[in-house]
């Protein structure tokens, strides 16, 4: 199953709250991404029958193995492109907002550039 990009950021917004809170339901996704409860229940139906997404019987959400391996490397993208573009110059703030959209479409010999290079220069 291709994930569309807002099932990436799904699965990464999980995983942040993971390591956030530890424990995260529905209604905390619903919270941190502005969404209505209805938008975030299809959009979990959707991500459990892929294989990306555990609901245990108390509503907590798990990222399977594969789910995880997504959420990281969508993060980790996000995490280098907010770095990137702050360094040059850009705000945190619209720096994060532009991550957000560039980390879904970026290819991974690019990321891999901007990494290398900025290891390249300690930063």
């Amino acid at each position: 199953m291709q994930l569309l990009e807002s099932g990436e950021m799904y699965l990464e917004t999980i995983l942040v709250l993971s390591q956030q809170k530890g424990n995260v339901r529905s209604i905390d996704v619903c919270e941190h991404l502005g969404y209505s409860k209805p938008s975030v229940s299809r959009a979990v139906s959707i991500l459990r029958k892929g294989g990306y997404l555990n609901m245990d019987p108390h509503g907590a959400l798990t990222l399977t193995e594969s789910g995880y391996e997504i959420a990281s490397k969508i993060l980790e993208r996000h995490q280098l492109l907010t770095k990137a573009l702050i360094m040059l110059g850009v705000s945190e703030e619209i720096a994060a907002a532009d991550a957000c959209k560039i980390e879904h479409h970026i290819s991974d010999e690019t990321i891999n550039m901007i990494r290398k290079h900025l290891d390249q220069y300690g930063a």
